[in-house]
């Protein structure tokens, strides 16, 4: 039997044991509720330290990224920065802001050519009612050449008329960037008369020499003439504008393998490589032409060609260097682009520049050669003088400058001869016009109600029927006036 003491005693132990067991539970779990508020503390720390760096990328995003690729869209060359944190490149944080920046840029893109795409239709719709009151007025000043017959006014009526022309090409260049039609019918063309009714179209086109190198009766198909003409008359308004007025700009007429070429050569500056490899792709017509990216104000001439050069199968190339050091450009037109006119029954304008091809091969002395002086021009009607082979030969402007004398004065014409002439010249004129092949072989001048209104058309033959015009008249107003050709021009 257990005495008394003994389970007291036993009691007692029991419970130190037990007080020993409860409180040493309780100081480990005090140090590890401790250890997790630590961990707690420290996680919360580096939570805050996430979020302000998640912040900081957010900001520099919004701030410095987006509108740097914004920019990009239309500047290529800039750079867009990269992350605040390094680290962040190539994780799904750094994965996602990139995207930002695509998506970004990609509908960056899409509203440009969306907005532009407006302004384009916007200025097709000015350029029609612009074009058309031009027309109107080349009808109007048409008139009045026909029905006047003194000298000084009908000179002031073609300069008139010369400036108007100009002022219908930059429309038409401007319509054409815009998406609309070229705006001409035209029936096949020699062409050499292509050449120069475009040369026509250019203030200072007295600087621009075509030496024609064509076989006789080498044309371009209907629907190729007005592109053809539009591209020479930009290509030629660039040599003549960057370079010295006191140069020549010239222009060569070739056969190639798989077509023709028409080469042009200025004198000017030339172009550095950037420039050229832009203006290349303008021309190429690769990329969509945005009105936003053609400078203010915008320069719309190679951009029209390079919309001509991809809607007509054409080529051109700017890329070259000129041998005067300048620029060279080379417009080429592919066999099927070209046709052939019966040069007999249908000639070439009295003004164009006479192939080369006409000389025989045995003569020397007086054989066209490229780089040589480009014929003057003959009214209609009017013979040009002969050599002993029978062939023309080129008109200089006196025998005694030809052969190294000086040159006699030019007696000048009476009042009634030079009204007498220029009678003449119009009455030519506008039975060129109103017959269905003048007495050049012109083409007739068609214009179509909707043309009229909108594109009016006209004729093959009127830039170089005006120039004509022109040097008559200032021939009849100023005796020591110097010749000029009307349609392919030398000075």
């Amino acid at each position: 039997m257990i005495e008394l003491p003994d389970l007291l005693a036993g009691g007692l132990t029991a419970g130190t044991l037990s007080a020993l067991a409860l409180g040493g539970g309780l100081l480990r779990s005090r140090r590890r509720q401790r250890r997790q508020l630590a961990e707690l503390a420290t996680l919360r720390t580096q939570l805050d330290g996430t979020v302000r760096a998640f912040t900081a990328e957010i900001d520099h995003l919004a701030a410095q990224r987006v509108p740097a690729a914004a920019r990009q869209v239309a500047h290529p060359h800039l750079d867009v920065p990269g992350p605040l944190q390094p680290l962040t490149v190539g994780t799904p944080l750094g994965i996602s802001l990139e995207n930002v920046l695509l998506a970004l840029q990609s509908e960056v893109v899409a509203q440009r050519t969306r907005v532009d795409s407006a302004a384009q239709a916007g200025m097709r719709g000015a350029t029609r009612e612009i074009q058309a009151a031009l027309y109107r007025l080349q009808d109007a000043l048409r008139g009045l050449q026909q029905q006047y017959d003194d000298p000084e006014l009908a000179q002031t009526l073609f300069r008139l008329d010369h400036e108007n022309e100009q002022s219908l090409r930059r429309a038409q260049v401007a319509a054409v960037v815009c998406g609309a039609w070229v705006g001409l019918a035209r029936e096949e063309s020699h062409v050499v008369d292509a050449v120069t009714g475009g040369q026509a179209r250019l203030a200072g086109y007295q600087r621009v020499q075509v030496h024609n190198h064509l076989e006789p009766g080498t044309a371009l198909v209907s629907h190729a003439v007005e592109p053809v003409a539009i591209i020479v008359a930009e290509l030629l308004d660039n040599a003549l504008r960057h370079s010295s007025p006191d140069t020549d700009v010239v222009v060569g007429l070739e056969h190639v393998h798989h077509g023709v070429c028409v080469t042009i050569d200025d004198a000017g500056l030339g172009m550095t490589r950037d420039e050229r490899d832009r203006a290349q792709g303008l021309v190429a017509g690769d990329a969509p032409i945005l009105l936003t990216e053609l400078g203010d104000p915008p320069r719309m001439g190679l951009a029209a060609i390079g919309r001509l050069t991809r809607q007509f199968d054409l080529g051109v190339d700017v890329s070259s260097t000129s041998p005067y050091g300048g620029v060279r450009a080379v417009l080429r037109v592919d066999s099927h682009l070209l046709s052939r006119l019966d040069p007999e029954q249908r000639p070439p304008a009295p003004s164009a520049p006479r192939t080369t091809r006409k000389a025989a091969p045995e003569r020397s002395g007086s054989t066209h050669a490229y780089g040589t002086e480009t014929p003057l021009p003959r009214a209609a009607g009017h013979e040009s003088p002969t050599d002993t082979d029978g062939l023309p030969q080129r008109r200089r402007r006196s025998r005694a400058a030809a052969a190294g004398g000086p040159a006699p004065a030019r007696p000048a014409p009476r009042p009634e001869q030079a009204a007498a002439a220029l009678g003449a010249l119009q009455s030519g004129t506008e039975a060129a016009r109103s017959g269905p092949a003048g007495p050049a072989g012109s083409a007739p001048h068609t214009q179509a109600t909707t043309a009229r209104n909108d594109t009016a058309a006209a004729p093959n033959d009127d830039a170089a029927d005006r120039t004509s015009a022109r040097a008559a008249a200032a021939a009849a107003e100023d005796t020591d006036q110097t010749d000029h050709v009307e349609g392919g021009a030398a000075r």
